[in-house]
């Protein structure tokens, strides 16, 4: 997947999440998890995109960090509305897998970034 895939992907998700939190119920819970997972749900897309004007590997990695957090409080988020029925489960399904896809691919993401600053750095010495 490319950086243009992967950014378009997160965008999308972003719309998504959004469009999830306005079919929660307008009461004290479905408010207080709308605020909360609208935040971690849409700024995957945004520290995406600052991690790909990085300045080095080790700056996209510490960016890309910041998208597996958000990634990780917005899977939470879902299993909550989920567990608590807030929506139906069957509906949000593919939004969750897809927030675990996403996950999947930004840590396998930071891991193969890491792998390859260490043998830079390793070919260095």
């Amino acid at each position: 997947m490319t950086k243009e895939e992967l950014r378009e992907r997160l965008t999308v998700f972003a719309v998504r999440i959004i469009k999830m939190v306005d079919n929660l119920p307008s009461s004290i819970a479905g408010n207080a998890i709308a605020r909360q997972i609208v935040r971690s749900g849409t700024s995957p897309s945004a520290n995406y995109r600052a991690a790909c004007l990085a300045k080095s590997d080790k700056d996209f990695v510490n960016k890309l960090k910041m998208v597996e957090e958000e990634l990780d409080e917005t899977n939470h988020w879902i299993d909550i509305i989920m567990r608590s029925q807030l929506i139906e489960t069957s509906k949000l399904a593919p939004l969750y897998q897809e927030s675990k896809e996403l996950l999947a691919i930004i840590v396998k993401t930071i891991t193969s970034t890491k792998s390859r600053i260490n043998a830079d750095e390793a070919v260095k010495m």
